[in-house]
């Protein structure tokens, strides 16, 4: 098997810091399984793709 890179995980305090919100509204997003995630142990880790194709979809158009 290759070595490719498959980008990274992130912890759930990392992915509120770049989306700017609570680690709660991390969670929620996660528990709603809008957020993909991996539990490891008692903890999730998000991957960094995950976090942007939810941003990407986020978007509307005010009007």
């Amino acid at each position: 098997m290759a070595n490719e890179d498959k980008g990274t995980f992130l912890t759930v305090a990392e992915v509120a810091d770049i989306m700017r919100v609570s680690k709660m509204t991390v969670y929620r997003l996660v528990h709603a399984g809008e957020l993909p995630a991996v539990r490891v142990g008692r903890s999730f880790r998000v991957h960094e793709k995950a976090v942007s194709d939810y941003l990407d979809s986020s978007y509307f158009e005010a009007g």
